[in-house]
């Protein structure tokens, strides 16, 4: 089993579990560049609310403040702003799906971000 198998099958695991609880979910991707992070609907049919480092108006932000889309100040940027679009959008909890990830680095700091703006999971 190869490291994104491994993954993956995590990854896997964790959508069941939430799917039992039938929560709104908050699932991140994250790639060498960027991190993506999507508020999913219930029944997983549904992108509700999103928020990526890729984004035109975050790009030029992380630009000047000297960074890129693949470090932690981009993680925490991101995560409050999924956040704000949350809250905005009438969702104020969620179930934090960090889709086989190993919790610390950026997946860490977009989750407590996100905390910190005001989500609760």
């Amino acid at each position: 089993m190869n490291k994104k198998v491994a993954r993956l099958r995590r990854a896997r695991q964790t959508r069941l579990k939430i799917a039992e609880l039938r929560v709104n979910r908050l699932t991140i991707y994250r790639s060498n560049l960027h991190i993506y992070a999507s508020i999913i609907d219930a029944s997983g049919s549904k992108v509700l609310v999103t928020a990526s480092s890729n984004d035109t108006a975050t790009r030029a932000e992380l630009k000047a403040a000297e960074g890129n889309g693949g470090n932690v100040d981009a993680a925490k940027l991101v995560g409050k702003l999924v956040a704000e679009r949350a809250l905005k959008a009438g969702i104020s909890s969620v179930a934090f799906d960090r889709a086989g990830y190993r919790y610390h680095g950026r997946v860490k700091a977009l989750a407590e971000a996100a905390r910190e703006a005001g989500l609760q999971f």
